[in-house]
Order: structure tokens, then sequence, then C-alpha cells
């Protein structure tokens, strides 16, 4: 399958519209033209042992669920470790994609997989996610009616003007018994503000003018984080014991809530993979679930009664590597070998 053909199908699968704004997803590392994929690695962290693994097994695109290139680099040498992993790929004509936050949102992602280890439950986003692109890239709708005709088209032309302006539309209306037009428009921040200082220039416009904000309808079961209420409440203890089988880890970090013990029952869980504060702060539940949290939140959480497990951060993803392989071999008619890293990991280990 070709490279392109490839990010094509991957972008299917989860698009890239779903990742968060600050991040650097999509495929950061392509060889020359033309490249073909037989092999489709996949790895939740590329780092230099990972990138000798995927050589060895000889990869020709690998899959990286945090994005190795994350800054801009300034050069590609054998000074740093990122760049080396830059140039080993493209020496070994091997391409490098990643997917991160958009994994995160989608409803078969790395969030929903974290959620089977607290036990049967319904989950909704903490942060659901709207769609992308509608309607198209206007916050604001502006409407507004006016009588005189030769003035409105004056108004109308210099609208038209104006960058960022769409869907404008004139419609006849009768307002108290005079025929009128009503005009309406949708516009981005920025239009809003010419928008608004040209029809404040009419007193009569400026009076009959209506802004609306514009919401994006939200996709369901998509977005950030996950709250989920389990069918029947269990102890902290057994959910601890749930949650360390299902991520297959000996130990966990855990601080008890203020009042709470072990035996106290957890109904509500919120959860993140990764590193969830932002996303987890302020909500409402008996346990906040993620991979690292900083230590004045998780004093926070506890003074408010929150019991808190923390297990690293690749290890509340990793295991959805397992997961996401038959989920892709399938997404691509099995056109392609789809395999796992078996030397990633995390690389906080209990000494």
């Amino acid at each position: 399958m070709d490279v392109r053909e490839l990010v094509s199908a991957l972008n299917d699968f989860a698009s890239l519209s779903l990742a968060e704004s600050w991040d650097n997803v999509g495929l950061l590392v392509e060889p020359s033209p033309p490249h073909t994929v037989n092999t489709l690695f996949l790895t939740n962290d590329l780092t230099e042992e990972v990138m000798e693994e995927a050589v060895q097994k000889k990869a020709d695109l690998v899959l990286s669920y945090h994005p190795p290139i994350f800054t801009p680099l300034k050069r590609v040498t054998w000074k740093t470790w990122k760049e080396r992993l830059v140039v080993r790929a493209l020496e070994h004509r091997i391409g490098i994609y990643s997917p991160h936050t958009a994994y995160d949102a989608i409803p078969h992602g790395v969030n929903n997989w974290l959620t089977k280890g607290l036990g049967a439950c319904t989950s909704v986003p903490l942060r659901p996610s709207t769609v992308p692109s509608y309607p198209a890239e206007a916050t604001h709708r502006v409407e507004f009616c006016a009588d005189n005709t030769e003035h409105l088209d004056t108004v109308l032309s210099k609208i038209k003007d104006i960058q960022e302006i769409s869907c404008l539309t004139t419609l006849p209306a009768r307002v108290e018994g005079e025929e009128q037009t009503r005009v309406s428009l949708n516009c981005s921040q920025k239009a809003l503000l010419e928008v608004v200082a040209l029809l404040s220039q009419n007193s009569l416009l400026y009076h009959k003018t209506e802004i609306l904000l514009l919401q994006k309808p939200l996709l369901p079961h998509t977005g950030m984080g996950r709250l989920c209420t389990l069918s029947e409440p269990v102890s902290l203890s057994d959910v601890i014991a749930r949650i360390k089988s299902h991520l297959k880890l000996p130990h966990i970090r855990l601080a008890v809530g203020m009042g709470k013990t072990l035996e106290s029952p957890v109904k509500k869980a919120a959860l993140c993979a990764g590193s969830g504060s932002s996303i987890l702060k302020g909500t409402e539940a008996d346990l906040y679930l993620t991979g690292e949290m900083s230590h004045h939140d998780v004093l926070d959480a506890v003074a408010n009664g929150i019991s808190v497990v923390l297990c690293e951060h690749s290890n509340t993803e990793r295991g959805f590597l397992s997961e996401l392989r038959d989920m892709l071999a399938s997404h691509l008619h099995h056109k392609i070998n789809v395999i796992v890293s078996e030397k990633d990991r995390d690389p906080l280990q209990v000494a």
C-alpha cells in the first residue's frame, strides 16, 4: 500500500481534526516517493531503542502515538536523540505518523480502552468534541432588517468587501406591517467587529441588528476524558485491583480522598489517559484515574474527597496498542502487516 493511501486510511480511522490545537499530529517523516508500506509498526513512544527494533523488523511506517517531533527542529544532525530518530528513519526509508490526541478523542480510542479497567460502566466525554467544519469557520451570525433599498445596496456592497464573511443572504420580510429586507450573514470574530462598526454608522440598522453565537454540534461519544458511572458501586480497593489487572501493573500510586478509606464505595470515576489534570480538574467524582498529575492538583482532589490513582503517563495508554493492532488490521482489510513494538515501555520503573 502506498504511504499516502495508508495515511488517508489512517485519517479515516481517526480524523486528525479531533486532535488538540496544540498537538503535532499526522505524517511527520516521509521518505521520498514512491514509498510502499508492507509493515506498519505501532509504538506508544518512539525512542532510539524502539527505532532500532523498527529497523530490525523492516517496518515501512512507524505509528507513534506520541509525536516524536513536537517542537520545531532547527537542524537534523546526529547531536540529539530526536534528530537521530529522523536520520535513522530516512536512512532506512521508514515513515513516521502520529495521531496522539485524535486517538484520545475518538469513541473507539485510548480513553474508551481505559474505561474497561473499571469494570461494567457507562461513560460520557468530559470535554465533548464538536463537528470541526460546521458551520464553516464562522463564529457568529448577524441579522438585521432594512427598508431603504438604495442605502441597503451600499451597506451590502461594503459588507462584501469584508474578509471572513460567509452565507450572506437577503430575504423579503414584513416588519410591523412594512415591507423590508432581512439580511443574514455568518462571520468570524474578527469580521464581526468590522460588521458592527459598519452598521453602527446607521442608528436605524444598528438598533435592528441581532448577533447570535454559532454553536457547533457535538459529536456523539467523542471528546477528551471520560466520566464513568459504574453499574454497581464497588470499594476503592476493588477498583484499584481492577485497574492494576487491566493495565498489567504490579503497583500504582494512590491518594485517598479526605474522609474516605479503601472500603469507601466508588460509583463515579473520571479518567483521562496520559496527563489528565486539565481535563479532570473540577469534575465531581469518587475517583480520578490518570497517568500523572501535579502535586498540588492531587492535593486539591484529596481535599474535595476525591481519591486519585496515578499509573505513570504511558502506562495508561500503551495497552491500547494491542486493540489498535486488531482494529487497524481490519480497517486496512488485512492488506499490510500490523505489529506492536516489544521494546516500548514507560521510562519510570519502581526500584
